[in-house]
């Protein structure tokens, strides 16, 4: 069995935590200009480096089954959690009426359903050479800003716009991501990162609504040739943030490398407790500055707790409709329980 990669587990792991952070920092952007540039920063890299690395573990696209293998991965569980959250809100928010559109996802939803069109793209994409296919992606990127009528349905507005980093995953290998690693790579990436909150800091007036890529450019308050350089502007800032991320991923093994492999898991689950989070008097507890750092922590206890052993087992039946988790939780159990009455009655 070829071992995995800890480099790309971690790097999984990490991103998934900021996350989880950066969906419960929102509650605060709009009360603390620190928060808001600390959440503008985690936007630059976590979803577009998720999406990178996606593209990057999609090179087996070609092969037989592979559509259908990612359908029952992908499309399956969105459907399923599609259901799961319109129940969830409509008792969360007091619904009078109870509404489920298939094809509107639901708040994080958005990534299953763009990650089957990426992977649907590909088979036409990945015919032609890398300089070609990636320009064509970006202008498409750049230019469904001027359709109206491309937004969140379907998630179409993302899976254009994410597309091309995405599909630049796609062509990297694995000698790309080690060449980071160099120190006076790492020392820029440093450098990089200061610069980037620094400067969000001092122009608080640039919005992050424009690092979702949810929306077309009407909606951003301008549709005139500015929005493209806007949009090719955050293009150029994120793949900057993506590798200056990565440089900083380590290598090892560490308690958590394992569990970087259930990122799936946390993503689907996290936004219940988000939005509970949200709904409660409990935030107004983490409404001060100093308070911010323990959130981070329970970002961190959460996505260790949702990527565990015991929750993967139980949610396995749902997200990837197998119950081989859940059957070694039960063997374990029992080898546990013969072992203890083994020394019970010796």
């Amino acid at each position: 069995m070829k071992q995995r990669d800890f480099y790309f587990d971690n790097a999984k792991f990490i991103l998934i935590f900021f996350v989880v952070f950066g969906h419960l920092l929102r509650s605060f952007i709009e009360d603390n200009e620190t928060v808001y540039t600390l959440y503008k920063v985690i936007y630059t890299f976590h979803m577009p480096a998720f999406i990178l690395l996606s593209g990057f573990f999609a090179k087996g696209f070609y092969k037989k089954g592979y559509i259908k293998k990612i359908a029952k991965k992908l499309i399956l569980p969105y459907l399923i959690f599609q259901v799961i959250y319109s129940i969830f809100y409509y008792f969360l928010y007091n619904k009078g009426t109870f509404e489920m559109d298939p094809f509107n996802p639901h708040w994080s939803l958005w990534f299953l359903i763009s990650m089957f069109c990426w992977n649907i793209m590909l088979l036409f994409f990945a015919k032609y050479k890398a300089v070609y296919s990636l320009a064509a992606a970006f202008i498409i990127g750049l230019a469904v800003g001027y359709a109206d009528w491309i937004s969140n349905y379907l998630s179409l507005s993302r899976t254009f716009v994410f597309f091309p980093l995405f599909l630049l995953g796609y062509y990297l290998k694995k000698e790309h991501f080690y060449a980071l690693f160099h120190p006076k790579f790492r020392i820029s990436a440093l450098a990089i990162f200061a610069v980037v909150f620094i400067g969000f800091y001092i122009y608080p007036e640039v919005d992050y609504k424009w690092l979702l890529g949810s929306k077309p450019y009407t909606e951003m308050g301008t549709a005139s040739i500015g929005a493209v350089l806007t949009r090719l502007g955050f293009y150029i800032l994120s793949l900057i943030m993506v590798f200056s991320f990565l440089a900083f991923v380590p290598r090892k093994q560490y308690f958590f490398t394992d569990l970087g492999k259930n990122t799936l898991y946390v993503y689907l689950l996290h936004g219940f407790f988000v939005r509970v989070f949200r709904e409660s008097d409990v935030k107004d507890f983490f409404s001060k500055p100093e308070n911010f750092l323990l959130l981070a922590g329970i970002s961190l206890l959460l996505t260790l707790l949702l990527s565990s052993k015991l929750i993967t087992s139980f949610a396995q039946p749902i997200i990837e409709l197998k119950t081989s988790q859940l059957k070694k939780l039960k063997d374990r159990s029992k080898a546990y329980a013969r072992f203890y009455r083994k020394k019970l009655t010796s």
